[in-house]
C-alpha cells in the first residue's frame, strides 16, 4: 500500500528535526527535564534551592567556631504534561504526487511548522502569567526615542535580580517593536549565516534579540507582552511525538495522523520581565 511510504519512525524524526528549527520561543527554554516524561498527564518536580549565607570569619580567631548550620530553604515547582495537538490530513493517489517529487519534504515542513507556531504560542503566553513582573504597572508607549531605555530598564531589573549578563539573556520581540529598535540602534549583527536562526536577527551589548509573530498580545491586541528572560527562566517538555499513517475507508487516498505532546511552565520568575508596550 502507497501509505507505507509513511514509516513512522522516520516521519517523527523529520517532524522533530524542523521544530528546532522552526521554534523561537521554545529555543530558549530550560529543556533537562525532557527524558524524565513520556506520556500525558505525567508531572515533573523541578526542585530549588535558595541561596547559602556568605559569612565573614576575623582571621585573628580563624581557629574559633562558626555559625551552626543553616537550613536552606528550598522550592518546589510541579510542571505538569498536558497539552496536545495533532494533525490528521490525506492525500489522493499518492503515488503519483510523490513521481513529481519532494512531497513528503513538504509536508513534513508544513507539519512542523503548525506545530512549532503551536508550542511558540504558548511559551509566549507566559509573559502574562502571574508570577511573571511587568516592566511598567502599565503598558508603556513605545517609540524609536524610548525604545532602547525600554530594554535598558529591563536589563538592570534582571540585573537587580542577580541575573548574570553571561546567563544567555534573550529578548523576543514582535515587528512593530523590531522596527522601532532598528532605527534606534545600527549597530546590529550583519552575519546572514548561521547567526540569524530560530529568530535571531540583532545582537544589544550582551543580550540576544529575536523576532516573532507569536509575541503575546493583550487589551484587544493592543499591548505587546514582550519576554526577556534567561534560558532558565522557563522550563519546557516536548517528550513524545506520534506519527502513523492509514488509508480512510471510501476512499482512494492515504492519511496521515499524529500529535506532539508537550508543555512549559515559569520556574524562575526573578529571570523573567515582562516589557509591556504599545504603539502610538
Amino acid at each position: 500500500m502507497a501509505y507505507t511510504n509513511f514509516i513512522p519512525s522516520v516521519w517523527a524524526e523529520s517532524i522533530n528535526r524542523e521544530l528546532e528549527r522552526a521554534c523561537v520561543f521554545v529555543e530558549d527554554c530550560n529543556r533537562q527535564y525532557e527524558g524524565l516524561v513520556a506520556s500525558k498527564g505525567d508531572s515533573v518536580h523541578i526542585l530549588g534551592v535558595g541561596k547559602p549565607t556568605i559569612k565573614s570569619l576575623d582571621r585573628a580567631n580563624a581557629s574559633g567556631e562558626i555559625d551552626s548550620p543553616e537550613e536552606i530553604e528550598d522550592t518546589s515547582v510541579i510542571l505538569n504534561i498536558n497539552q496536545i495537538r495533532y494533525f490528521n490530513y490525506m492525500v489522493g493517489d499518492i503515488d503519483k504526487a510523490q513521481a513529481v517529487g519532494g512531497l513528503m519534504d513538504t509536508l513534513s515542513a508544513e507539519t512542523s511548522e503548525g506545530l512549532a507556531n503551536e508550542m511558540d504560542k504558548f511559551i509566549s503566553s507566559m509573559a502574562t502569567d502571574e508570577s511573571v513582573p511587568t516592566l511598567t504597572e502599565s503598558a508603556t508607549v513605545v517609540t524609536k526615542d524610548n525604545v532602547l531605555e525600554l530594554l535598558d530598564d529591563a536589563i538592570m531589573k534582571l540585573q537587580e535580580n542577580d541575573v548574570s549578563m553571561a546567563s544567555g539573556i534573550t529578548v523576543t520581540v514582535s515587528p512593530r517593536f523590531y522596527k522601532l529598535f532598528k532605527q534606534a540602534y545600527i549597530g546590529k549583527d550583519t552575519d546572514n549565516s548561521d547567526y540569524l536562526k530560530n529568530g535571531k536577527v540583532a545582537m544589544y551589548g550582551n543580550v540576544t534579540v529575536k523576532l516573532s509573530n507569536n509575541v503575546a498580545k493583550t487589551e484587544s491586541n493592543t499591548v505587546d507582552n514582550i519576554m526577556i528572560r534567561t534560558k532558565r527562566a522557563i522550563a519546557f517538555v516536548n517528550p513524545l511525538t506520534h506519527t502513523e499513517a492509514y488509508r480512510p475507508e471510501k476512499t482512494f487516498a492515504d492519511a496521515v495522523k499524529g500529535y506532539v505532546l508537550f508543555d512549559g511552565k515559569v520556574v524562575r520568575p526573578k529571570e523573567i520581565i515582562n516589557i509591556n508596550v504599545k504603539y502610538a
